[in-house]
């Protein structure tokens, strides 16, 4: 199934049914009187989130939903029937923006959650409604008010504990292989990933979500090579993963691309938690290696594991740090949520 993270969706809710103008005259019936009906309602647009959904790639060959409209009244004072809802199906991690692609309408991030986006038009009333002691045979009756429509951005950034960043060919997509049963396209070229990818790690008893993205250059956040459009993918994550290639001869100045591009983009993302590590290590001597950890280690001011994604050396150290790392981000969150027995409660 091809990736899509993001749609251009056009929605309308339907129109309200009109009224009916109507009297009653039956045989033997000396006194008639009005008895149109009231149109029915029209239907609403709803988006609801739903399991096992993965992609956007529902709404690459439909972009215009309509709801029902809702039938006219009728005599003998029949209400008509309501118009249908119409339901878009989206994954979880789903982002719902106005047409100018920056107001944000709703966030999805949990299965259920269930938004009315536009609602359906009244119907309008029938000729028993105008019904008085002065008028007690009005010939009028509503039309049914008409539906909203308007255009949408559908956005999906996916829901992981941990992403991976890094510059093209950096061994994002070898290390997630190596990790878990996903089977991303490797290649020794630059950008051989073109969509982001998924996988369950699995570390001892413990399981988490790792998100590898294409790799970012210098410019990305201005539409540089594929851009920063990815990088929502790795928003929601509690911990990033930043490979740097050991086998180029500049690796301060890859860390230091991939720390301003994050920081240009914003999201939050250059404030995460971040395990750097130095990868290919098999491809280097014991100098070099240790020449190449020791500039890491200055210029980002923290430790820096060297592993190596295609032997698999200290690849574990990397997930048992990512566990660490969501610990105690998980113990944070308990311990901000608890309210103190002295702290007075707000609502």
């Amino acid at each position: 199934m091809k990736f899509l993270d993001q749609a251009k969706v056009h929605i309308r809710s339907g129109n309200g049914g009109a009224g009916s103008i109507a009297f009653r005259r039956e045989k033997f019936v000396e006194f008639g009187g009005p008895n149109g009906g009231n149109g029915g309602r029209g239907g609403d647009v709803l988006v609801e989130c739903v399991d096992g959904l993965n992609t956007l790639i529902d709404y690459r060959y439909q972009q215009h939903f309509k709801a029902g409209t809702g039938n006219h009244g009728m005599g003998q004072d029949r209400t008509g029937a309501d118009g249908a809802d119409i339901v878009l199906k989206v994954p979880v991690g789903t982002q719902i923006f106005e047409e100018d692609g920056e107001t944000l309408i709703a966030d999805f991030t949990e299965v259920g959650q269930r938004q009315t986006l536009l609602e359906g038009g009244n119907g309008g009333f029938g000729n028993a409604h105008f019904k008085t002691s002065t008028n007690q045979a009005p010939r009028r009756a509503n039309p049914g008010l008409p539906g909203e429509e308007r255009w949408i951005w559908l956005r999906l950034k996916l829901i992981a504990d941990a992403g991976l960043v890094g510059l093209p060919n950096a061994g994002k997509s070898t290390f997630l292989s190596a990790v878990t049963a996903a089977k991303p396209k490797i290649a020794d070229y630059p950008f051989t990933t073109l969509h982001p990818g998924l996988g369950v790690v699995r570390a001892g008893a413990r399981e988490f979500v790792l998100a590898d993205i294409p790799g970012l250059i210098e410019g990305a956040s201005e539409g540089a090579g594929l851009g920063d459009r990815f990088l929502g993918h790795v928003e929601r994550c509690g911990v990033l993963i930043h490979l740097v290639d050991g086998t180029q001869d500049d690796v301060v100045g890859a860390y230091e691309t991939i720390r301003s591009e994050l920081e240009a983009y914003g999201g939050g993302l250059v404030g995460k938690e971040q395990i750097l590590c130095l990868n290919k290590i098999d491809a280097l001597d014991d100098e070099t290696l240790a020449e190449r950890t020791a500039a890491l280690q200055k210029a980002s001011g923290g430790d820096v594991l060297a592993i190596s994604g295609a032997t698999g050396k200290n690849v574990e150290t990397v997930l048992y740090a990512v566990l660490d790392v969501l610990d105690h981000n998980a113990e944070n969150d308990a311990r901000s949520s608890r309210t103190e027995p002295g702290d007075k409660w707000v609502p």
